[in-house]
C-alpha cells in the first residue's frame, strides 16, 4: 500500500513564525536547504521524514500536529457552502478545495465568512425577519454561530484554560474531602457561601452578598459543575478575557456567550482533570460509565471530554461527539476526526444517534462509513434531563461519541464486533444536502451538486434519480 505524503506547508510556517527563526536558520536546524525549506513551507514537495524527525528531535513538536488541524474541517465546510444553488454553475473541484485549504487557509475561512454573511441575508429576507425599516440591518455572523466556530476552529482544546483547571483540579484534590464538599470548600476559603435552593435556576450568583446558589434538585455531578463553573468566573478573569481577546469575536454578545463556554470548558476539564482522566480512560477501554462513576460525572461530560483530549504531546483518541435533540437539531457538536458534522440542518437518519430515543439507558454500537470510504465505530446513548418535578418538562437528548475504526481495539465496545467484515459497516453521510451516495433509501431532498433526472413513467424509493458531476439534463 503507498504511503500517503504529508504536506504541511501551514504548519511548518506556522512554527518558524513562533520560533521566531527565519527561513535560513530554520532550514539549517532542520538540517535541509533553504530552497527545499521554501519548497516545503508553499506545499510544492511533501515533509521529507527527516525534516519530520528534525522537528521531534530539535523542537519537540508533537509532530501528529502536521498530519492534523483545519484542513479537513474547512474542506467539509466549504464543500456545503459550495452545494448552495447560487454556486451551481462555478463550483470548483474536491482537489480544488483541499488546496486552498492547505495552502490558503485565510481565505477558505474568508471564503465561508461571506457565505454565512449571505445565507443569513438570505434568510432574513426570506422571513421578512425584520429586514426592512431596521437601522441594524448590516448582516453579521449570529453571535452563537460564531462562538460555535471558534470552539470547532480550536480543536475544541483550550491550553492554557485546561492547564489552568487541571492546576485547580490538584488542589481540590489535596482537600482530602468528597468531591462535592471539596469544590464548595475551595469557594468557602474564598468568602463565597454555598446554598442549596428549590429555586429554577441551575445556578446564580449573588456577588454583593457573595452567595451561590444551586438548585437542589440538581445531580451532585450537575451542582459540581456549576461550582466549577463560578470558580472559573471568579478566579480566571484575566485568563479568560485574554482567551477572549486573542479570538476577536466581532460583537459583545458572542464575547458574552464565548465567556460562558470558556467557563464551562474550565468546569469540564476540572471535573475530569487532563492527565488523570486520559489515563483513566486508557485504563479502563474508554468504558464511559466506568469513566462517570470514578469521577463522579455524567456520561454526557465523560463523552465530551474524551473528544478534547487534543494535547500537543499527549493526545488521547481522536473522538467525535455530538448532540441531538429529538428533531434531529445538533445541539453540540466536535470532531476531532475526518468526520465533520454539517454546519446546517440535521445529521445523516441512517446513523444510530437518532434511535437512541427508542431505547433510553442502553449504548446503541454501529459499525459506520462515510462516503470518502472512512469507517468508523459509533456509539449513541440517550442523555434525558428530568426537570425536578411531575410538571416540569422532561428535556430529551441523545449523544453520539465515536472514532475511526483503527482505534476500535482501545475501546469496550469493540470487543465482540466484526471489525474486520465490510459488510458490516452501515453507509451513513454528513448532510443530505452535500451527501454523495445516489441510492439512499433516507435521502431527505436531493444533493446540490449534483443534476437529477426525472421519469414520469418510473417510480422507485425517490421520484427523480440522481446523476453524475457535470452531466447535462
Amino acid at each position: 500500500m503507498a504511503t500517503q505524503k504529508l504536506y504541511a506547508g501551514v504548519k511548518l510556517r506556522e512554527t518558524r513564525t513562533r520560533l521566531g527563526l527565519t527561513q535560513k536558520d530554520f532550514a539549517a536546524k532542520l538540517g535541509v536547504s533553504l530552497p527545499y525549506l521554501n519548497q516545503m513551507e508553499n506545499n510544492h514537495r511533501p515533509v521529507s521524514t527527516g525534516v519530520v524527525l528534525a522537528l521531534a528531535g530539535e523542537f519537540g513538536l508533537d509532530v501528529t500536529e502536521l498530519s492534523t488541524g483545519d484542513a479537513e474541517r474547512m474542506v467539509t465546510d466549504m464543500r456545503e457552502a459550495l452545494a448552495d444553488p447560487v454556486f451551481a454553475d462555478t463550483a470548483p473541484p474536491l482537489a480544488d478545495l483541499r488546496l486552498a485549504a492547505s495552502n490558503a487557509p485565510a481565505l477558505a475561512r474568508a471564503f465561508l465568512e461571506l457565505h454565512r454573511a449571505y445565507r443569513q441575508s438570505h434568510e432574513r429576507l426570506a422571513s421578512l425577519d425584520e429586514a426592512l425599516g431596521r437601522e441594524d440591518s448590516a448582516i453579521r455572523p449570529s453571535p452563537w454561530e460564531e462562538v460555535r466556530d471558534f470552539f470547532h476552529y480550536c480543536d475544541n482544546y483550550i491550553d492554557a484554560v485546561d492547564r489552568a483547571a487541571e492546576r485547580v483540579a490538584g488542589a481540590l484534590a489535596e482537600a482530602d474531602q468528597p468531591p462535592l464538599a471539596a469544590a464548595i470548600g475551595y469557594l468557602e476559603a474564598r468568602d463565597v457561601a454555598v446554598r442549596l435552593t428549590d429555586g429554577a435556576a441551575l445556578r446564580s450568583f449573588d456577588a454583593e452578598a457573595r452567595v451561590l446558589s444551586l438548585a437542589a434538585r440538581s445531580a451532585p455531578s450537575t451542582q459540581r459543575f456549576q461550582i466549577l463553573h463560578q470558580i472559573a468566573l471568579l478566579t480566571q478573569g484575566e485568563l479568560l478575557d485574554a482567551t477572549l481577546d486573542l479570538a476577536r469575536f466581532q460583537s459583545e454578545e458572542a464575547r458574552a456567550i464565548a465567556r460562558i463556554g470558556l467557563a464551562n470548558y474550565f468546569a469540564g476539564a476540572a471535573l475530569l482533570p487532563y492527565g488523570a482522566f486520559l489515563s483513566a480512560a486508557q485504563e479502563v477501554r474508554h468504558d464511559l460509565e466506568q469513566l462517570a462513576d470514578r469521577f463522579g460525572a455524567s456520561i454526557e461530560q465523560v463523552a465530551h471530554r474524551l473528544s478534547t483530549l487534543q494535547r500537543p504531546g499527549a493526545k488521547g483518541i481522536p473522538f467525535f461527539f455530538v448532540r441531538v435533540d429529538q428533531a434531529g437539531t445538533i445541539t453540540k457538536r466536535h470532531s476531532a476526526t475526518r468526520l465533520q458534522f454539517a454546519r446546517f440542518g440535521g445529521a445523516c437518519p441512517l446513523w444510530n444517534v437518532h434511535r437512541a430515543f427508542e431505547t433510553p439507558g442502553q449504548f446503541l454500537r454501529q459499525l459506520a462509513e462515510t462516503p470518502d470510504g472512512v469507517r468508523y465505530l459509533c456509539l449513541a446513548r440517550d442523555v434525558s434531563k428530568p426537570g425536578g418535578s411531575f410538571k416540569a418538562p422532561l428535556r430529551r437528548y441523545a449523544i453520539g461519541l465515536g472514532c475511526e475504526v483503527v482505534h476500535a481495539g482501545a475501546l469496550v465496545y469493540a470487543d465482540d464486533l466484526d471489525v474486520d467484515n465490510s459488510a458490516a459497516f452501515e453507509p451513513i453521510g454528513i448532510s443530505c444536502r452535500i451527501c454523495e451516495r445516489t441510492r439512499c433509501h433516507q435521502r431527505s431532498v436531493p444533493p446540490l451538486e449534483r443534476p437529477l433526472r426525472v421519469n414520469h413513467d418510473v417510480r422507485g424509493v425517490l421520484p427523480y434519480t440522481i446523476g453524475q458531476d457535470g452531466e447535462v439534463t
